[in-house]
């Protein structure tokens, strides 16, 4: 591997959204490091379609909520690339249900999955960005419901509203180092979950659309390309909302 390429990480790559983040940013002549979780098989299944085309992939395991998998990661990273240039959080979960209703078990899988994973791992990542000295770039993945709210999903707008509030504060305080955070907030967006509602229910959220249909994970994909190249460099603390017109 050239010393040219950027090493970008991306978490809860190995699916939907993140698979097109990896591929997209594959093709900027990046090194993306494929994070995933429990499916191996699936990140391993991004790599290979990225590599096949004479690009640059390699996939990393471990748990954005658990401290001591991510400074492993990080060290893994390191000694074989020599740290990363950028850092998109995009592992999530939705865990929706009414809030009379919500389990505290899942509150907080929630909350350390969607919240403390992008607080873990971007301290991580900042100290390598800080050393390496590239332009170091963090995207933060939000949602629509952290910006409108939606009755069922009071803890992940929560979690989602939070981002929001660490990518301004975060790009406050890594501005002098040259450092971007950005936040995009996709709409409804097709992927598996999607796929799996009901007739009524994809109905009824397409009514909420002005543009009458769902993204595709590669629209998202190409919002991210743009926030971690070197034309979006004068962008900071920013949420750009990509949501076919469901405007607040």
């Amino acid at each position: 591997m050239t010393q040219e390429k950027r090493i970008v990480l991306i978490t809860g790559a190995s699916r939907g959204i993140g698979r097109a983040i990896a591929i997209a940013l594959a093709h900027q002549d990046h090194h993306v490091i494929v994070n995933y979780r429990s499916q191996k098989e699936a990140a391993d299944e991004v790599v290979a379609q990225i590599t096949s085309k004479g690009l640059s992939a390699s996939s990393l395991g471990f748990d954005v909520a658990d401290n001591k998998q991510v400074e492993a990661a990080m060290e893994t990273i390191t000694r074989e690339f020599g740290g990363v240039d950028v850092l998109v959080n995009n592992a999530g979960i939705p865990l929706d249900g009414l809030l009379l209703r919500y389990k505290d078990e899942d509150f907080d899988q929630s909350i350390n999955v969607n919240l403390k994973g992008a607080y873990l791992c971007s301290k991580a990542a900042l100290k390598s960005m800080m050393k390496r000295k590239k332009d170091g770039r963090i995207v933060m993945m939000s949602s629509v419901v952290g910006q409108m709210g939606n009755a069922g999903q009071t803890v992940y707008a929560a979690t989602k509203a939070g981002l929001i509030g660490f990518a301004k504060s975060l790009a406050r305080e890594v501005a002098s180092r040259q450092i971007t955070v950005n936040v995009i907030a996709p709409g409804f967006v097709e992927t598996e979950m999607t796929g799996a509602l009901t007739d009524a229910q994809k109905e009824a959220m397409l009514n909420m659309i002005p543009l009458k249909r769902y993204a595709s994970p590669s629209e998202i994909a190409s919002v991210v390309a743009f926030l971690v190249s070197k034309d979006s460099g004068y962008i900071t603390g920013q949420t750009i909302a990509v949501n076919g017109g469901m405007y607040l």
